[in-house]
């Protein structure tokens, strides 16, 4: 639990940050997004909208680490078995490893309506994916490459750092000829081009990954969507702090990837590995997704002479937290992919604010999309929050040292926003629409 306090005002002098008053905000225990009803309401809407797709995401993502895996020709690899729709998430149901969300272990009842009938109607599923009235996965797929790409410069955890290892080349290389053991032309490819075929691997790793990662966000996001409702949570420190709970409840969980192939379990990254939840899963995917992921097709030219690309990768900018929402919001991008994922789940408080809102229903996706943004500084603070807290001291402490190294941790984590691209300045005030 993230501790509030008001007197750290009185032992330390006012910060001169550029983002003092959100500073101080964080000091007293919350969020870079303002305390309002109305951001609440917001934030809580979407993370429900957000987890009925993200239920899929996850199921998904595994089915294509644990099944697909390198099928060359993969084009029912968004189509997912029974086996997987009956999955049991660790984190919800009676049988959970640790029960966060107090509804059922299997597909969500909202996700398996809209899969059987979409916006149109009941037809067979392949009419649904090439209508494109289906989950977009392509939306997870890129969340995953911005993990695989830039995982080796993050810095955080030693789950990349294994994929170059001897003994993961090993694992891969028992699975891949498992795979194609009746293939006598794949395993003549295999042995011209050794490398290609063990980096298709470590990116389905990084599926495996991000989908043990979103197993724990989807009920994570379920509950707070209960407990609002249940009037349960009412503030915006409230739902972060929800938030930091979790993210210290489930920082163990194991990260791995195993293979199924004819019956028999391929453990390419082992549990034993000792690979966590926190450091090799949750903090990737912020920094590589809330912060950089990659320019957009369309939105930025890959020319070098034009230099609108940052040479180097721990420069990009281009996640959620700086998305300038409007322009992003075109077909095919995959922020917009999202947006209209979680669209289709909207629960009715959230659909009459927009109706109120919006221009018009066409400018839904974009308010939407304003509202994730505003969501994920709330989990962005939940996860500065829960560093703060394993790594510095209480926010009550009553040692001014102690304090004052909390704050230059806030500060050094709010660095980053003062670039202009950044959204903090704008999620300060309601008229941000």
């Amino acid at each position: 639990m993230v501790q509030t306090t008001t007197e750290t005002k009185t032992l330390l002098p006012p910060s001169q940050h550029e983002f003092a008053d959100i500073i101080h905000r964080l000091e007293a225990g919350g969020s870079m997004l303002p305390d309002t009803p109305e951001n609440l309401m917001q934030i809580i809407g979407i993370y429900k909208a957000y987890a009925v797709p993200m239920d899929f995401y996850w199921r998904d993502l595994l089915y294509i680490a644990e099944r697909v895996f390198l099928n060359p020709l993969p084009f029912f690899k968004y189509f997912l078995p029974q086996s997987y729709l009956d999955l049991h998430n660790h984190y919800a149901g009676d049988d959970a490893d640790l029960r966060i969300w107090r509804g059922e272990a299997t597909v969500h009842p909202e996700l398996l309506a809209f899969m059987e009938k979409g916006e149109t109607f009941k037809m067979p599923k392949l009419f649904h994916h090439l209508w494109h009235d289906r989950i977009n996965m392509e939306f997870a797929e890129a969340c995953m490459r911005a993990m695989f790409w830039h995982g080796r410069d993050m810095g955080w955890g030693k789950f990349d750092a294994y994929l170059d290892t001897e003994e993961y080349k090993a694992n891969a290389d028992r699975a891949i000829k498992a795979y194609f053991k009746y293939n006598p032309a794949m395993l003549g490819l295999y042995k011209l081009f050794p490398e290609m075929f063990v980096e298709q691997v470590r990116q389905l790793s990084y599926y495996s990954n991000l989908g043990l990662f979103w197993e724990v966000m989807a009920p994570v996001f379920f509950e707070m969507s209960d407990l609002y409702d249940e009037g349960k949570l009412t503030t915006i420190p409230e739902a972060m702090n929800f938030l930091v709970n979790g993210i210290f409840a489930v920082a163990g969980r194991p990260i791995y990837h195993h293979a199924y192939i004819r019956g028999e379990c391929y453990e390419i990254i082992p549990k034993s590995q000792g690979f966590t939840w926190l450091y090799e899963a949750a903090l990737p995917y912020v920094e590589a997704v809330f912060y950089r992921t990659s320019p957009f097709r369309g939105t930025k030219s890959y020319n070098a002479q034009a230099r609108q690309v940052p040479d180097d990768q721990k420069d990009f900018h281009y996640g959620i937290l700086y998305a300038d929402v409007f322009p992003v919001g075109t077909a095919g991008i995959p922020p917009t992919l999202l947006m209209d994922d979680m669209l289709h789940f909207l629960p009715p408080y959230l659909k009459e604010y927009y109706q109120q809102h919006c221009r018009g229903e066409a400018d839904m996706l974009i308010q939407l999309g304003i509202t994730f943004q505003r969501s994920m500084y709330n989990v962005t603070s939940a996860v500065i929050q829960a560093l703060r807290q394993a790594l510095l001291y209480p926010l009550d402490d009553s040692n001014p040292k102690h304090l004052q190294k909390n704050r230059q941790f806030f500060e050094s984590q709010l660095e980053r926003f003062k670039r202009e691209e950044a959204r903090l300045r704008n999620i300060q005030t309601p008229e941000y629409r």
